[in-house]
């Protein structure tokens, strides 16, 4: 997923019916020679966001998705933009919550003035 990125253009659904909230998910298993459950990247180029370097919205989504398909509730996602991330999730039944962990970037400063 990540090696072909030239090809991401021929990721999205040309009904933009599809389109979810002005994005799309992309996503696939893991392979047995990875350590994460499942991949993915996400696009929202009509919201200014070409690419999401890592998404914790769309991995919220995706989570319950892969607990079901694997049957596993705690979860190791990598997000396979140009950046990368990793994420740790865990699918929690009786609250209808994912809690989600990895690793911040910084990406701007800004100070607000009143």
């Amino acid at each position: 997923m990540r090696g072909r990125r030239r090809d991401a253009g021929a990721l999205f659904p040309r009904d933009r019916a599809m389109w979810v909230d002005g994005g799309v998910i992309v996503t696939a298993e893991g392979t047995a020679a990875s350590p994460f459950d499942f991949v993915s990247r996400f696009f929202a180029p009509q919201l200014g966001i070409p690419e999401d370097p890592v998404c914790g919205t769309a991995h919220c989504a995706l989570a319950p998705f892969w607990a079901a398909k694997l049957g596993k509730k705690k979860l190791l996602a990598y997000q396979a933009s140009k950046r990368g991330g990793v994420l740790e999730l865990c699918v929690d039944d009786d609250s209808r919550r994912v809690l989600l962990r990895g690793t911040a970037v910084i990406v701007s400063i800004g100070v607000l003035l009143s």
